[in-house]
């Protein structure tokens, strides 16, 4: 089987002409455009995606710098001003972001909060004059994902939201084989992603922070794979919910299956879990062949095969320190991102359309 390993420009090559027929992905960056430029990041939320992914990222990318935290806990300020050489003057808690307006340090407020909170957070930076990245889901329902994009306009600010793989290379491979029709016409998709859940005392499992289970979390990145691989929004959708251990998921869906029909004929299938494993990958299914990537949403590692016996394989890349990057980039270039507030309420309006079709077992039309 023959493997596709990807040079820096074979990469943005292919993404640029993927760029051409995608709604939602687009070409990686010129890098060249802005030299020595970079935008200050402040991280809001300092829990395990702060630590371990997007601070390591931070000193990895082109454009963008780790100037200041958000936090409510004085111990990890405390850690992180010596770990990283934050000054005083750049850390801040919830209570007093508006303070930033007044600091030039801060270009940018990463929103790393529990779900329900990125309203709030993404506001307040908006109204200190930031732009703002906001961890995905955007938000727990459709209105306040508009207030959102609404507090962002009106500060003439950009918004956009964390879907990292909408700069990862082998995605984007995928997405350009539907496009291009390379092995046929796309006739249905099954897309999966879950994991057993580990504490169950751990905000994810508290529907007031979460506003749900595995759908927000984890099945949301199944929901964003069928819709970039198509360049299609779903126009139906049914779900249906299940929890075998009521006590650890008493108030959050522990697994869910949807199925969502497309304008084009093709049919999703989907799932997620909090207690399943094997769950990471997606198949496309077309009327001469078929491809698929497993693991398809993981932080690194991700590969895939095509019925032809051609390996997607594509060379592994910090998804994190690309997204930032583009973002600063779409900064300082005055461009949109390719993952708008927009795209945010996209998903939140049809994972309630699930939710909705779950609980009363009647399928919801989105046209």
């Amino acid at each position: 089987m023959k493997a596709f390993n990807l040079s820096r420009r074979d990469f943005i090559k292919t993404t640029s002409l993927v760029a051409a027929g995608l709604p939602f992905m687009g070409a990686l960056p010129a890098y060249a455009q802005t030299p020595g430029k970079k935008l200050g990041f402040a991280l809001a939320g300092l829990g395990n995606l702060s630590t371990h992914q997007l601070a390591p990222a931070l000193q990895k990318t082109q454009f963008c710098r780790l100037t200041g935290i958000v936090t409510g806990h004085p111990q990890k300020a405390a850690a992180w001003k010596t770990q990283y050489n934050i000054p005083d003057k750049n850390i801040y808690n919830y209570d007093n972001m508006e303070q930033m307006a007044d600091n030039p340090d801060i270009d940018v407020v990463y929103v790393v909060t529990p779900n329900s909170l990125h309203a709030e957070h993404t506001i307040k930076a908006a109204r200190a004059g930031k732009h703002v990245l906001s961890e995905k889901p955007m938000e727990v329902s459709v209105e306040k994902c508009q207030q959102m994009i609404d507090e962002c306009k009106k500060a003439g600010k950009q918004l956009a939201i964390g879907y990292r793989l909408h700069f990862e290379p082998n995605n984007l491979e995928c997405a350009r084989l539907v496009r291009e029709k390379v092995l046929g016409r796309t006739k249905i998709i099954d897309a999966a992603f879950g994991f057993p859940m580990g504490d169950p005392t751990q905000w994810r499992l508290k529907k007031d922070l979460a506003g749900g289970g595995c759908l927000m979390d984890v099945g949301i990145y199944s929901l964003q794979a069928t819709r970039y691989l198509t360049g299609e929004e779903p126009a139906e959708v049914s779900g249906f919910t299940t929890v075998t251990d009521p006590v650890k998921f008493s108030q959050v869906e522990e697994s869910i299956t949807w199925q969502a029909k497309f304008p084009s004929g093709i049919i999703a299938r989907c799932s997620a879990s909090y207690n399943a494993s094997g769950l990471n990958n997606f198949k496309v299914s077309t009327d001469r062949g078929w491809f698929t990537l497993d693991p398809a949403f993981s932080y690194h590692g991700i590969q895939g095969v095509r019925s032809d016996g051609q390996q997607i394989n594509f060379t592994d890349i910090d998804q994190f320190a690309a997204e930032m990057d583009d973002f600063a980039q779409c900064i300082l270039a005055n461009r949109p991102t390719r993952v708008p507030g927009e795209e945010g309420l996209r998903d939140v309006k049809i994972m309630m359309a699930i939710y909705e079709s779950a609980r009363t077992g009647k399928a919801v039309s989105l046209a």
